[in-house]
């Protein structure tokens, strides 16, 4: 089968060839160890038989970064270290205010130099064109090129299964295996390339179901761009802040917060005991607020919570509630408080 890929990235047609992929069947648990090993007693078990699926995202745009300074552009700006990323793998990382909070985040993908080079950024399509934007006014004087191509490639997201495929192609989602793969190609080829990798062609609902119950937020509906820390929306627990490279924009901040263990608002995943509540309500316990509810379907859900005020009410014996609704947090490890690791 001939699928033409990076059309109008490196303006390179190619054939790939995929390999003949029965559909494959597997057991997991909705809600997988993921971001932390879930407490037995807490997680929330639901396992299903599932055929490999893959579903085109419509809310991811691609940026492309070529030049001989790419990587040495971004890796001092962003919170991951991409010097060494090689072709078929991936970063997750975020470009971050001089205060430390997200402005995006997104995953930064190397490309092969047969097929151009450069890195790829799978991010919010809405905020494509703002974030290349930023990105271009650190270029200064650097050998780079800075392009939104979001118009002519998507992105298409593959679980439930490993494709079978030519990994320059598409990469393995860094922030946790159970989320699966990324392909990255122009909108028209999704569903054949689902069908040549043997997988389900779903819509893009069936992978939110598949990311809630993961327990992966998405800016902008669980936590607030230019408003969460990273280690609010968790991304130190989704290999997403690199504590030991050099400097980047907020590094400061972020270090501090590491070192001093002063997280105390974090994304919980949570487990919803009846119709999920509306994202945006409170949850409450004994009346007083403990944050905010996001995303949830199927029975699981994530909320941005203090995570304080949330052990101090459990040790309490109290009930959660999200607009009314029973809510538990689906493990105990997500609403620990980090020790100190050094004086700072």
């Amino acid at each position: 089968m001939t699928i033409i890929i990076w059309q109008g990235l490196w303006q390179r047609q190619e054939s790939l060839t995929f390999a003949p992929c029965c559909k494959r069947t597997a057991t997991i648990q909705a809600f997988s160890p993921g971001i932390l090993n879930a407490d037995s007693s807490q997680r929330h078990h639901h396992e299903s038989c599932f055929t490999m699926k893959a579903a085109l995202l419509p809310d991811r745009g691609v940026i492309k970064i070529i030049g001989e300074d790419a990587r040495q552009l971004l890796n001092g700006l962003v919170t991951s270290d991409v010097l060494e990323l090689q072709p078929g793998t991936a970063k997750f990382a975020a470009l971050l205010t001089p205060q430390g909070k997200i402005i995006t985040d997104f995953l930064i993908a190397a490309a092969s130099q047969e097929d151009g080079g450069g890195l790829l950024l799978d991010c919010p399509k809405a905020l494509a064109q703002p974030l290349a934007t930023k990105l271009g006014l650190y270029k200064l004087r650097a050998k780079v090129t800075i392009e939104n191509v979001s118009d002519s490639l998507s992105v298409l997201a593959v679980w439930d299964g490993k494709p079978d495929m030519t990994e320059h192609f598409g990469f393995a989602d860094p922030r946790m295996t159970t989320l699966g793969w990324r392909i990255v190609l122009p909108a028209d080829q999704a569903e054949t390339t689902a069908q040549a990798l043997g997988a389900e062609f779903a819509d893009a609902r069936a992978y939110d179901v598949h990311r809630i119950a993961c327990g992966l937020p998405r800016g902008g509906s669980d936590f607030s761009y230019s408003d969460a820390f990273p280690h609010e929306a968790n991304m130190d627990r989704l290999h997403g802040v690199d504590f030991d490279k050099g400097c980047y924009v907020g590094q400061e901040v972020v270090s501090r917060m590491q070192h001093r263990g002063t997280a105390r608002t974090r994304i919980v995943r949570m487990i919803v005991d009846g119709p999920s509540p509306e994202p945006g309500i409170n949850v409450e316990a004994g009346g007083k607020p403990l944050g905010i509810m996001g995303s949830a379907a199927d029975g699981a859900g994530i909320a941005l919570l203090r995570i304080d005020r949330v052990a101090e009410a459990m040790d309490a014996g109290l009930a959660l509630t999200a607009g009314g609704i029973s809510v538990r947090v689906a493990s105990l490890d997500d609403i620990k408080i980090a020790a100190k690791t050094a004086s700072a």
